[in-house]
């Protein structure tokens, strides 16, 4: 029986392997910084500062963090947070059926890409709204914008990322 590949086995993926490492990194840096900060720790601060420039770099408003571990907060604002929590929402349902479901926007082509990019709006839409007086700054509203942001961009592009496994 050597060769064989059983069927509750499936085939190695180095692009799928590497796009969940990316996934776990965003996920669970932004949450990891205040407290390697706030640890003291050799080595640990310089690993925040790492991260707090990395988000830095890619959230338009880092400074609007949850303080997780006073005074230190998350690398990045609820939005940007709201967006990993989408995508890792997407890659665990992709998990579950192997982009068999409908919902999966990439097997639409031009259209599912449009749903997609309609979809993202609600991030900028969010960040757009906090300029108007009576929006304000709320960071469970900022969640949900950026959460629906990641799941519409999570459902066109998990089954890129992770197509080699799916079972035919």
């Amino acid at each position: 029986m050597q060769g064989t590949v059983s069927s509750f086995q499936r085939p190695f993926s180095w692009q799928s392997l590497l796009a969940d490492g990316v996934l776990l990194g965003l996920v669970s840096g932004p949450l990891a910084a205040p407290f390697l900060a706030a640890s003291g720790l050799p080595g640990l601060p310089l690993i925040a500062d790492i991260i707090y420039a990395m988000g830095q770099r890619v959230c338009p408003q880092p400074e609007l963090g949850l303080a997780l571990a006073e005074p230190y907060q998350m690398a990045v604002c609820m939005r940007c947070y709201g967006t990993v929590l989408g995508l890792v929402i997407m890659r665990w349902l992709y998990h579950k059926d192997q982009g068999r479901s409908a919902y999966w926007l990439e097997q639409y082509g031009l259209k599912g890409f449009v749903a997609t990019f309609v979809l993202c709006l609600f991030y900028p839409l969010e960040l757009a709204l906090q300029g108007f007086s009576g929006w304000g700054m709320h960071h469970s509203l900022m969640l949900l914008f950026g959460l629906v942001a990641g799941l519409g961009l999570g459902a066109y592009l998990m089954p890129s990322l992770h197509s080699r496994l799916k079972t035919r």
